[in-house]
């Protein structure tokens, strides 16, 4: 029997890097009432929250013979351990150090033309004086958090917030403030394109996916650079992450009104839109 971890407290825990440290009770609230989100994904898989996984098994006896995780982390692989999983079903301490690595957003600068890694107040001004409205994201983060709205100039709490960044995780990442028309992900599973999701946010947080399949996305956005992006992506995928990672990941790509679409962020780990795609394919 394979075993499905719904653990939606994941980016948290990769930004902590800590094998210790306790995500907030609305995450492990949320990973208990939902964890049939998994199932979605794996409908032959035990799927539960992490911290419902010692109680549930003994209450099933059966031989667990794979673990999959919503996201890999060193707070999922202590927790799993602690609750009698055996490591040689987990990732190594190296693996989840590599997905760590590849979730800090420098690495997928050279997929995001204008975006900057600033390691000072004085390189974001020097920004602000190329271009007036900028985005500072952290390089760790997740569901909405660790960004910054920056309009003509830096305030104190952004100064603040920019020098502890820097501190805590090497660098902040200035994104140019786009005119977004729409947003886009291209969903792979183990190396290969599992398909479109279409989805809406607001201020940089995720809102809901709309259910268009495939063919209905290609078309929608047929006058816009979304195939070239994707090559490109795939291209560098290929070479930068394929030999080094295995497992769900997603691109979110921003579609402006121009046409033109750009690389968002990569997420080495399930999606919402892996879910909705599947429940689309189901339905359909």
């Amino acid at each position: 029997m394979r075993l499905c971890v719904f653990n939606p407290e994941h980016d948290l825990c990769l930004a902590k890097g800590r094998w210790n440290y306790v995500p907030p009770r609305s995450a492990v609230d949320f990973a208990r009432r939902d964890a049939s989100l998994m199932q979605v994904l794996y409908p032959d898989a035990f799927c539960c929250s992490v911290y419902e996984v010692a109680e549930r098994l003994s209450t099933f006896k059966f031989q667990i013979s794979t673990v999959i995780a919503w996201g890999w982390d060193a707070v999922v692989k202590h927790e799993l351990l602690k609750r009698g999983i055996a490591e040689l079903l987990l990732p190594t301490d190296e693996e989840i150090d590599t997905i760590r690595e590849l979730q800090h957003r420098s690495t997928v600068l050279p997929l995001q033309e204008d975006c900057r890694a600033v390691n000072s107040i004085e390189e974001m001004e020097a920004l602000l004086h190329e271009r007036e409205h900028w985005v500072m994201k952290a390089p760790w983060s997740g569901a909405g958090r660790g960004l910054r709205w920056v309009h003509g100039q830096l305030t104190a709490i952004d100064r603040d917030w920019l020098i502890k960044t820097v501190a805590s995780q090497s660098c902040v990442i200035a994104e140019p403030r786009r005119d977004v028309a729409a947003d886009v992900a291209l969903e792979y599973m183990d190396g290969v394109f599992f398909g479109y999701s279409y989805f809406r946010t607001g201020s940089g947080v995720y809102k809901e996916n709309i259910m268009f399949g495939d063919d209905e996305i290609v078309e929608r956005f047929r006058d816009t650079s979304l195939q070239q992006t994707k090559a490109r992506v795939e291209q560098w995928l290929g070479e930068n992450v394929w030999p080094r990672y295995h497992g769900p990941l997603g691109v979110d790509l921003m579609v402006c009104e121009d046409g033109s679409v750009h690389v968002a962020e990569i997420n080495f780990r399930h999606t919402m839109g892996m879910v909705a795609h599947e429940q689309l394919r189901v339905k359909n």
